[in-house]
Parts: C-alpha cells; sequence; structure tokens
C-alpha cells in the first residue's frame, strides 16, 4: 500500500472505533499465542472509555484512514500499535519520536516478553530493560518486561 499522505495527530473521540480495530488486529497478529484478558468488546469499550477519552492518544492516518495509535499516560508510552499491512513503513518509529518530543524528561514501558520483535523495536529506540516480571501483575499473566528510555545528558 502506497502512503499518499500521513498525518499523525491527537485522536478524537471520533477515532476510538479504527483506533480499537487497529489494536485488535495488531494484537492478534504480534501475539497470537499471548491469552487476552478482555472480549473484542470490551477491548473497544476501554479504547473509547478510558484510551481515547483519558489518556493522550494519537494516531497516524495514511489518506484519512487510521493505521497507527499510541496512547501516553503520564511518563507511560502506554499503547504502541500498528495495523499489521502498514508495519515496516516507519510509522512506529515517528510515533516513538513524538512521544520522546512529549516525554523529553524520559519514558518508561511494559511490553511481554515474547514479543521479540517489540523489544527489538523499543531497543533500536534506546528504551533498556529495566526490570522483568513473571506477569503475575498483569491481566493476562503473561511474562513481561518493563523498559526505560532516559535522553542523553
Amino acid at each position: 500500500m502506497k502512503i499518499n499522505e500521513l498525518v499523525i495527530r491527537r485522536a478524537a473521540d471520533s477515532d476510538a472505533a479504527a483506533v480499537a480495530e487497529v489494536w485488535l488486529r495488531s494484537y492478534a497478529a504480534a501475539l497470537p499465542d499471548v491469552r487476552r484478558a478482555h472480549t473484542d468488546d470490551q477491548v473497544r469499550s476501554w479504547i473509547r472509555h478510558v484510551v481515547v477519552a483519558g489518556q493522550e492518544t494519537w494516531v497516524a492516518t495514511a489518506d484519512g484512514t487510521v493505521v497507527a495509535m499510541m496512547a501516553l499516560d503520564d511518563e507511560e508510552l502506554d499503547q504502541l500499535y500498528v495495523d499489521p499491512p502498514w508495519r515496516g513503513r516507519g510509522i512506529g518509529d515517528r510515533l516513538v519520536e513524538l512521544a520522546k518530543q512529549r516525554r523529553a524528561a524520559g519514558l518508561a514501558l511494559w511490553t511481554f516478553q515474547v514479543n521479540a520483535p517489540a523489544r527489538r523495536f523499543y531497543e533500536r529506540h534506546g528504551f533498556v530493560e529495566a526490570e522483568r516480571t513473571d506477569g503475575a501483575r498483569n491481566e493476562e499473566r503473561e511474562p513481561d518486561v518493563r523498559y526505560v528510555w532516559q535522553p542523553a545528558a
């Protein structure tokens, strides 16, 4: 798919449905063996009422269609998902750079240990592993890893 115009902007309430579909498709593609703690409809409600309504949520749109999303919650990069057909085009890179600009003092995030592509992606962007857990604190009960990024001194 050719991108004629990629726009990164704050998500509006009207984007919630498209954001949720990107999240669902991306999660299914990246983490097919990780148990989801919530149904698709629960995820859609959470995206609408918590993520888009209550977090600093950004979308990347290609020719007006939402193809990626990112949510920042305080110093946490809380969600970053790129629709599978749009991966490998630098969209995630642009969203991480935006997150670093928006949180210039530093960022942290969690990802599942089994998500090797995400871990490589964040490491490539200067995030450093800070902690590993057995997953007892997340709803999926999946071992995870916390990454932190600090700006250069």
